[in-house]
Formats: structure tokens, C-alpha cells, sequence
């Protein structure tokens, strides 16, 4: 395809990834569309001058609509672990939008297509570090339904849609709210490291990833493909919880209680609200945080597409403090 200035479709563009992946965008000279929810905040992408199409990612005549005269699309929306959502609206997000992209890519004669999975998919990992051939086992609902997602499309690659698959690790840096809790409790010097924080933990800086997914839609030698895009490295999450005390200049975590009580009391927790229809003050989810291993392999995208992380993890996360900090969130 030409790689010169491209008319590109980004779902998601009101979150983290899609916001930053439009900005990018648009200052490398490409006109963005967005499909955006009725009364989502679209403030910043009317600053950069994206065209808005209202509608919803599970409305199939909407993203058909969306996806007219553009050369490529960028899939990143889908639901996460947010409160209070059924297993039928994971599907009708995770699953039934993909197909929707689909879709929309066929009809309109769409010439790439590249579709945002996560990590996740791999679950618990036993081979440090994974990779893109490494077994699936997905572990909640979320990551059930963004594998089902990503089988779609991987089918509908199969079968001569021109696109690929790119699988990000934990997402982060400037304007990264999911992460601002971990900064918080370390800034106040409380983050217990359950079991010690001897899991691996795996991130993907946000500037480093936007240049993989248009990496995605642009290289030839993407089309087909699925990639790990995360950062060069990947360490425990006590390493990082002192990274980002050292750069708070605050005290290093050491707490380290045992995690079994912890997992027991989210099980109760998870056992007497949902019969009630009460989202868990506690998930196992949250524990598996402190449990779970991710340690992957970015060699397939730096070998095949010149994928090209350039942000450590210290330079990382001093760019997300000063973030947090300019914004008062810290």
C-alpha cells in the first residue's frame, strides 16, 4: 500500500491508546476519523481536528458508515475490566465489534486493517519470555472475549483481509490513568507487595507502542501478522514498585505480606456479591496483579517490521510522574 498521507478510522480514540495513536496521526500529516460514543468527551480531538462519527462500536451500520474513503483502520476500542458490565456486553464489544471491523474493512475496500488485542491472552505465562506462538490462557472475561476477538480476525486474515494483529503490553506514560493508583500508594509509602512482588511485569510505553501500531498499518511485511509490541525489557513488579519510588525520591516498598489471605478474601468477596448484583469492593483479578507473570519476546516486530522501542522503563516512568505532577494528580 502507499505509505505516503492516509485517511485513517481509529476506534478507541477517546481512550489512552486511541487518543494518542490520533494525535500521532495527525502531526504525521494523516487525516483521522473517529467513531465516538453520543456524549463521550471528544474535547481533545476537536482541538486536533479528527472528524467525529457518532455511533458505537456494536452497531455495525455505524462502523460501516465510519469506515467510508479510509485507507486504514486502527481497532483499538473494547471494553476493559470496568464495573458493573455483563458477559454479554464483554462479547458485544470484544467480539461482535471486531466482526463489525470486519466488516466495515470488506465493504469499504479498506486497504489495511490492524486490530489491537492484549498480553493478556497468554494468562498466567510458563515460558519467560513468550512470544506470539506461546500458548493462550486467557483468565477472565476480558481476556476471554478480547481472544475470541482476536481468533476473528485472525480468521478473517486468513481469508485475504489485508491487516495484522499486535498484542500490548501493560500500557503506560503521560495521560496513563490505570496505573496512577500503584504511583499514588508508593508516593504515600504504603504499596504492599503481596507474596514479595516476585512476578514479572511487563510494559509498553505509549510513545514506543503508537510507532509499533502505525508500524502495523503501514509496513508490507505486516500484512498477516500478529506481534508482541512491549518494551525492550521486562522486570519483577518489586523492581519496578522501586523504580518508581526512586524517582519519587520516597521510601522503596518492602512490605511483602503473604498473598493467600488476600486471594481468599476476594473469593468471598466475589462469592457474596455477585449473586446480588454488587460489583466486589475486591476482584481476584486485582490479586492476580501481585501473582501473575508477563514476560514476553518483542523480537518478531523489531525483525519483521523494525519495531524500535526507545523509552526504558526509568525514563518511562519519570515522563509519567512529571505528567502526573503537571496535572495535580500527584
Amino acid at each position: 500500500m502507499n505509505t505516503g498521507k492516509h485517511r485513517t478510522l481509529v476506534t478507541g480514540a477517546t481512550g489512552f491508546t486511541g487518543g494518542a495513536l490520533a494525535s500521532k496521526l495527525i502531526h504525521q500529516g494523516h487525516h483521522v476519523v473517529a467513531l465516538v460514543r453520543e456524549n463521550s468527551n471528544t474535547a481533545n480531538l476537536e482541538k486536533l481536528g479528527v472528524k467525529l462519527v457518532i455511533g458505537d462500536i456494536s452497531d455495525a451500520a455505524a462502523v460501516t458508515k465510519a469506515a467510508e474513503g479510509v485507507d486504514v483502520i486502527y481497532h483499538i476500542a473494547a471494553v476493559y475490566r470496568t464495573a458493573g458490565h455483563s458477559d454479554e456486553y464483554y462479547h458485544a464489544v470484544n467480539v461482535q465489534g471486531v466482526q463489525n471491523v470486519i466488516d466495515a474493512a470488506l465493504a469499504n475496500n479498506v486497504a489495511r486493517t490492524v486490530h489491537c488485542s492484549t498480553i493478556g491472552v497468554h494468562g498466567d505465562i510458563e515460558e519467560i519470555p513468550s512470544n506470539e506462538e506461546s500458548p493462550f490462557n486467557p483468565g477472565d472475561i476480558y481476556q476471554r472475549t478480547k481472544l475470541a476477538g482476536e481468533e476473528l480476525f485472525a480468521k478473517a486474515m486468513s481469508n485475504d483481509l489485508p491487516g495484522s494483529i499486535f498484542r500490548p503490553g501493560a500500557i503506560y506514560g503521560p495521560g496513563d490513568m490505570r496505573l496512577l493508583k500503584m504511583f499514588k500508594q508508593i508516593k504515600r509509602g504504603f504499596f504492599p507487595l503481596f507474596g514479595g512482588g516476585l512476578n514479572l511485569y511487563h510494559l509498553s510505553y505509549i510513545d514506543d507502542l503508537t510507532d509499533g501500531i502505525i508500524l502495523c498499518g503501514e509496513h508490507p511485511a505486516a500484512i498477516g501478522q500478529r506481534f508482541i509490541l512491549c518494551s525492550n525489557e521486562y522486570g519483577t513488579l518489586k523492581a519496578l514498585s522501586q523504580t518508581i519510588a526512586e524517582q519519587l525520591q520516597v521510601k522503596t516498598p518492602n512490605f511483602s505480606p503473604p498473598i493467600a489471605p488476600l486471594m481468599w478474601a476476594a473469593k468471598l468477596c466475589e462469592a457474596l456479591c455477585k449473586p446480588l448484583g454488587i460489583d466486589p469492593p475486591l476482584h481476584t483479578r486485582r490479586v492476580e496483579f501481585f501473582v501473575k507473570s508477563r514476560a514476553f519476546s518483542n523480537a518478531k516486530a523489531r525483525e519483521l517490521i523494525g519495531f524500535e522501542p526507545k523509552i526504558s522503563t526509568k525514563e518511562g516512568v519519570q515522563k509519567t510522574i512529571a505528567w502526573y505532577q503537571e496535572n495535580g494528580y500527584l
